[in-house]
Formats: C-alpha cells, structure tokens, sequence
C-alpha cells in the first residue's frame, strides 16, 4: 500500500497534477504518477490517500482515457467532424485500442459527436458555397463515415429549386460558343459535367432544355468548317471523290454536326489542288 506524499502542479500545464508516494513504514518519497485536475478531483485525490497497486494502475489509464479525449476536443475546435473521422484521427495519434470506446462514448454523450447533424450542416454548407449536386454531397458524407440513411436525410436540406439554380449556374459559365466544337459536343460535354457534380436526371434535363437555345449560327458554321477542312485534308491522301466526301461527312456528324450544315459544307467546300 502507498500513501500520497505530496500533490504538486505541472510547470508547464497547470491543469495537470504529480503525485508523490510514500511505501508504507518509509520516510522516503518517490515520484508515482501524473492525473489531470478532473481526476484529481472526482477521485479525491489529496495528501494521505492511500492507494493500492490495483487502483495506481486505474487512475493512470483513466488518465490516458482523459489525454486521448483531450486530443479529440483538439481534432473538433476547428470544425465539426462525423464519428468516423474522429476514429481515424485517434488511430493516427496512437491511441491504445481499449480507449477508442469510452472516449467516442464520452463525446457522444456529451453532444460533441452527432452525425446527423454533421450531416444537415454539411449540406446547408455546402450547397451555398459550392456547385456540387446532392449525389455528389452524398457519397462526400458517406466517405466521411456518415451511414446512407443519415446522408440521405440530410439531403432534405438542400431544395430542389437550390440545385437548379446552381446546376444553371454551373452550366452557363461552362457553356462555350467556339468556333472549334460542334454546339452539340458542347451540351454533351456540359451534361457530362452535371451528371458528374451529382446533379438528378430532372434537373440536368431542365438545364440543357434551357441552354440549348443560345446557339450562335455563325459560330457553329465556323465551327464545322474548321473541323471539315480539318478531315477533308486527313481523309484526302487515302482518299478521293464519293469516298473522300462519305468519310467527311462521317466525321462531322461523329462531332456532333447536323446533316443540314454537314451537305451545305460538302456541296460549297472547294479544296485547293
């Protein structure tokens, strides 16, 4: 059995706590261990107190319970985090196993882990300062830890009339009028985009039915000329006459050109000899 000889402060963090023992029957002291103020004061702690192998060896692991805590408090300062990332960081930090439990149950109590609510700020977050649709933000909360049915209520914070407003935005700062691509490869591209930031099949529809009106004629016609002259010339040293006009026209409507602009190309179009 020891008894606590003297209680002193941390120089250097003075919430944390060394205790001093003395062996029974002997006047010298040795230094025993260190506890944080909290279990200097639930477990009354204080110059006297006699302690037992058994209960030295609780107090030192229900003080690294408390530092693998602290370091968890730390990790969530700076933003909120899903139970899964906080898991994660403590695996990092090297947390012993046997503490990951009590210390995620002791933030769950104490309403520093709430997943659903993660979620629900998650999407308000990002739903106003990012392009992302609510399939994109999904699979984002599942790769943080968040489980399908939790992201997926959390998606009911992001209406519909706020996904077709950004899936416009995106769209319309995406959309090119160039004098190089057909305005068919265009949409294409941009619908791909959409399908990619996780936009539904509703709202990408609406999107392209509402760009697909601000084709500029001359730039397509410039656009065709470009990409004709272009095959004309590739297709001309294998080929001639029907031939060379068949693969041109091929190739022009794999671009995305219509027919109409592709036969107004192939009956005007004079090759240089």
């Amino acid at each position: 059995m020891s008894i606590i000889s003297r209680i002193t402060v941390q120089k250097k963090n003075q919430s944390r706590y060394n205790i001093f023992l003395k062996k029974d029957n002997q006047s010298k002291e040795t230094y025993g261990f260190s506890v944080d103020e909290d279990l200097l004061v639930s477990h009354r702690l204080y110059k006297g107190v006699e302690l037992d192998e058994l209960m030295i060896k609780n107090l030192q692991k229900q003080d690294d319970i408390h530092k693998s805590y602290q370091k968890a408090l730390r990790f969530l300062s700076y933003r909120m985090r899903t139970k899964q990332e906080i898991y994660e960081y403590l695996i990092k930090k090297e947390v012993e196993p046997e503490h990951l439990a009590p210390v995620l149950d002791k933030l769950k109590t104490e309403g520093f882990i709430d997943d659903q609510a993660f979620g629900d700020s998650y999407i308000r977050t990002k739903m106003k300062t990012s392009n992302k649709g609510p399939l994109l933000l999904k699979n984002e909360l599942i790769q943080k830890g968040v489980t399908e049915n939790v992201a997926q209520q959390s998606l009911s914070e992001y209406p519909w009339e706020l996904q077709l407003e950004n899936a416009k935005k995106w769209a319309e700062k995406k959309i090119k009028t160039s004098n190089k691509r057909s305005f068919k490869m265009e949409l294409n591209r941009v619908k791909a985009g959409l399908i990619r930031k996780g936009f539904s099949n509703d709202i990408i529809q609406e999107v392209m039915e509402d760009i697909s009106g601000e084709q500029d004629a001359v730039v397509e016609w410039e656009a065709l000329v470009f990409q004709g002259e272009k095959l004309w010339r590739k297709y001309a040293k294998k080929h001639d006459g029907f031939m060379l006009k068949n693969k041109v026209k091929e190739g022009l409507y794999r671009k995305g050109f219509s027919f109409e602009g592709i036969q107004r190309f192939i009956d005007e179009y004079k090759i240089e000899e």
